[in-house]
């Protein structure tokens, strides 16, 4: 497919390669990926992955009118710096980092002709590596943009419709301090749940004891290690928040259970059921 104009993804590995899987066919756009293994170049090209695969990204830059960074963090932070002066101008630059108060910043660099907005699609897998993209991976998942106050409108629209083709249920635009305050919550946490419960001297004595909802919430604990101390350690400060809090709600069933007081457990059970079935039908 010979679109008219250049989106190029610059990381093909589990986002990056199901980003690129989920755009083709995106209006008049041609979709490059390119990533620094061979390996995964050969991988992507034998797959269809993309509509093209370039050897490096430096030969598609300056033609591309988007361009996708996905990989981790700071490694974004790096491709920024190291590509500031090699965007064509007017081109929309995103990310797909799950963490977007310091890639944001890190975009400062850019120059004026170029438009940085933050975006996070919020969909993932334990494993990694283009073997497993899915161009589906986005069907019912969150996607958040966060722009710039310069941002352009018509930039914004442009990556709302992206978000639209490739599948995502929703698509919320906010501030980039506002989603990494949710998202220490919302994901983060739920992350550090996971592995501390892992962390305990008996899981392995329970094997075969394992109900669905041990299962449930233990699922994302088998995670990327280098990313996700990225994410923690970059959003460092509201992860720290939203775990106090967690303590607090701990400690104040664990004080309601050693009481032995079945009722006041019971009002406490029936808020907190009475709280998600309300969020459910929002």
């Amino acid at each position: 497919m010979e679109g008219s104009k250049t989106v190029l993804i610059v990381g093909l590995g589990l986002i990056g390669g199901s980003v690129a899987m989920a755009l083709r066919g995106f209006e008049d756009y041609r979709v490059v990926g390119t990533d620094r293994s061979e390996q995964t170049r050969a991988f992507a090209r034998e797959h269809g992955v993309c509509d093209a695969v370039a050897e490096d990204a430096d030969s598609v830059l300056p033609e591309a009118d988007v361009v996708i960074f996905a990989m981790n963090p700071r490694g974004i932070a790096a491709q920024l710096r190291h590509y500031r002066d090699c965007f064509k101008p007017g081109a929309v630059v995103t990310d797909v980092g799950g963490i977007k108060t310091s890639i944001m910043e890190s975009a400062s660099c850019l120059p004026e002709t170029v438009d940085f907005i933050g975006c996070h699609p919020m969909a993932g897998k334990e494993t990694s590596g283009i073997e497993h993209a899915d161009g589906a991976l986005f069907h019912r998942a969150h996607f958040i943009i966060t722009p710039r106050p310069e941002s352009i409108r018509e930039h914004i629209d442009l990556l709302w419709r992206m978000g639209q083709h490739m599948g995502f249920r929703d698509i919320v635009v906010t501030t980039p301090e506002e989603h990494d305050k949710i998202i220490a919550y919302t994901s983060q946490l739920m992350h550090i749940l996971a592995v501390a419960t892992c962390d305990d001297e008996d899981l392995f004595t329970c094997k075969g004891f394992e109900g669905g909802s041990f299962r449930d919430c233990t699922r994302v604990a088998a995670l990327d290690v280098p990313l996700w101390t990225e994410l923690f350690s970059m959003n460092a400060p509201a992860l720290c928040e939203s775990i106090r809090k967690l303590e607090q709600n701990l400690h104040a069933y664990r004080e309601v259970l050693e009481s032995g007081d079945t009722e006041r457990l019971r009002e406490k059970l029936a808020y907190s059921a009475d709280r998600k079935r309300k969020m459910n039908l929002e």
